[in-house]
């Protein structure tokens, strides 16, 4: 039981930067590979900060700016100075390298000992239901740390997705969209696409900052590396999603994202659980991604074509 919750907690905790990924891959169709930098940039702030005494709360805002900050640096790479998309996403992640390093230090904060989001929420807990040292769920032992965690993220990424959601249903959400739908079209109402652009990578940027700080608290330390990699993991969730859900419309796109980061963290942990070398996991993370891309479109071809319907 603890290690499903675990992964239904670090999944739900990598579906912030799944809807990171969301905005920029599927409303953009920019391949920002600055999340491997920000995620990090987030996890770094936010451990200094908590670190040298600050709260956790404050903490993780700066986090959120921080990785809003990188985001808009790219957009203002690839608009401003008429750079390559997928370039300016490259050097803003290299260059993000050696900003989380100074930031923190050195290559790793420990958190096991200071006080976090996580451990907060615990004693707020605690302080409402009185004290429990644990639970039984299905005849399994839950320990109260853990419940909590995975209630709190779940009602942070609930919320996330519903301010999403409305959020791109609006005039400034929609032109959003528009831009990443026909530009040219766009353009020619008096939109201007490059400060739409360079809004929606700070948004996606800020969530895979979140993203970071809450799972640095939550693993209890922030390392210089942990980001590496993780675009991949944000754009399966993606594809895992649209996958389960299809691309019929906005509200479902989302869920799919939140779902398709549960689902492939699952298969990740039982992966694990049924004895994956640790060193293979982003070999099977390119798998699960290639999978994804390729068996929809397969079976999509094995299927009868619809007779078309007569006016």
């Amino acid at each position: 039981m603890t290690l499903l919750i675990g992964s239904w907690t670090i999944g739900l905790i990598l579906a912030l930067l799944a809807l990171g990924a969301f905005i920029s891959f599927r409303i953009f169709a920019f391949p920002d590979i600055t999340a491997d930098g920000s995620l990090t940039l987030g996890a770094s702030v936010a451990a200094a900060l908590i670190a040298k005494g600050y709260s956790p709360w404050a903490a993780t805002a700066a986090a959120v700016v921080a990785g809003a900050l990188a985001g808009g640096i790219t957009g203002g790479l690839h608009t401003r100075f008429q750079i390559n998309g997928l370039l300016s996403g490259i050097l803003v992640a290299t260059a993000l390298y050696s900003v989380n390093l100074h930031v923190m230090g050195r290559s790793n904060v420990p958190l096991l000992d200071a006080r976090t989001v996580s451990t907060d929420l615990v004693t707020l807990a605690g302080r409402m239901t009185g004290p429990i040292d644990r639970f039984t769920v299905l005849g399994r032992d839950v320990q109260p740390r853990d419940a909590v965690n995975l209630l709190a993220i779940v009602a942070l990424v609930a919320t996330v997705a519903t301010v999403l959601y409305q959020f791109l249903r609006t005039s400034l959400g929609t032109a959003m969209r528009a831009t990443g739908d026909n530009p040219r079209m766009i353009r020619a109402l008096g939109v201007d696409v490059g400060r739409m652009i360079t809004v929606g990578l700070m948004m996606s940027n800020g969530l895979i900052a979140l993203s970071g700080a809450l799972l640095a608290q939550y693993q209890g330390f922030a390392d210089v590396q942990m980001g590496i990699g993780m675009i991949v993991t944000g754009l399966a969730s993606v594809i895992l999603g649209q996958a389960l859900v299809g691309s019929s419309g906005l509200g479902l796109s989302i869920c799919g994202a939140v779902m398709g980061s549960l689902l492939f963290r699952l298969m990740v942990a039982l992966a694990l659980r049924w004895g994956l070398n640790p060193n293979d996991l982003k070999l099977i993370t390119a798998a699960f991604v290639f999978a994804a891309l390729v068996l929809p479109k397969a079976f999509a071809n094995r299927l009868p074509a619809r007779p078309a319907r007569s006016n």
